[in-house]
């Protein structure tokens, strides 16, 4: 656990990238649109930072989201990187449905239920 927390310091603090990251405009504007104006980082700030952890919206992504992919990974026996790298690449075939049902929840939360939480 140690290494966790000296990972994310170092990531986060010392080899941090100050140039801010690079979108295309449609993005800026489907981003715009769903109501996220501060585009700077690598996460939307105005969803993802202590103030608003005790909002509606930020107890959806920040502490449910956590709940579930929590749930998630213990449900499917690993984590979607551990089967679609690892498992796929043993063809093992509860890695493959594990994987398909991943894609499909992550398609179904980007265009289904995100736009409707953000709006």
């Amino acid at each position: 656990m140690f290494g966790i927390v000296v990972g994310g310091f170092l990531g986060g603090v010392v080899f941090k990238n100050p140039e801010d990251i690079e979108l295309s405009e449609n993005a800026k504007q489907a981003m715009s649109q769903l109501g996220l104006s501060d585009l700077s980082g690598f996460h939307p700030r105005e969803i993802f930072n202590w103030h608003s952890l005790l909002t509606v919206k930020g107890f959806l992504f920040v502490i449910l989201g956590g709940f579930m992919v929590g749930f998630g990974t213990r449900y499917a026996d690993g984590c979607t990187s551990g089967h679609a790298i690892l498992g796929m690449s043993a063809l093992n075939w509860v890695s493959l449905v594990a994987t398909v049902c991943f894609f499909i929840g992550g398609l179904i939360m980007t265009h289904l239920l995100i736009p409707y939480i953000l709006k």
